[in-house]
């Protein structure tokens, strides 16, 4: 009797593990399903340190995450244009789905502009960098490390 309690114990230990294998699988394969391309045609990315150089000669930032993460902290004389996410976080998404406000960006086309957000995993800025090169910007640039790379660099915050 008291060697079935230890045998139903052990069985009901290792469906647990494997349980927890599984939908540890699932959440760590779907997290990195959703990591941003390392590339996007027609747009350059850009590491945190060559970023900051393009800030000092006058390129546009744009933090593309929402309002309250700007206000929290952001780069130093980025400009808040939030990109309203709806659409799948997926090189395919349906932008009709999502909402970025064009007109805010710099009125030059041939001004360099720079998106970013929470790094490889937020497609915020590569979806934003997507809609200013398809409405005919000429130097968008993609920090895909996003803020948290610019802050590991102990780049300026404001």
């Amino acid at each position: 009797m008291r060697n079935q309690g230890m045998q139903r114990s052990a069985s009901r230990l290792a469906a647990g593990l494997v349980g927890a294998l599984v939908l540890g699988w699932g959440v760590v394969s779907g997290a990195w399903a959703a990591t941003t391309p390392d590339k996007l045609d027609g747009v350059k990315v850009v590491t945190a340190t060559e970023a900051k150089q393009l800030l000092d000669r006058g390129a546009a930032f744009i933090d593309t995450r929402v309002a309250s993460e700007n206000a929290e902290k952001t780069i130093k004389g980025a400009k808040s244009i939030v990109y309203r996410e709806k659409s799948a976080k997926d090189v395919k998404f349906d932008r009709s789905q999502d909402a970025f406000d064009l007109s805010k960006l710099p009125a030059d086309k041939s001004a360099p502009v720079v998106t970013f957000c929470n790094g490889p995993e937020c497609w915020k800025s590569y979806k934003g960098a997507i809609l200013a090169r398809d409405a005919g910007y000429k130097q968008v640039y993609w920090l895909r490390g996003g803020l948290p790379e610019w802050i590991a660099k102990g780049l300026p915050t404001q």
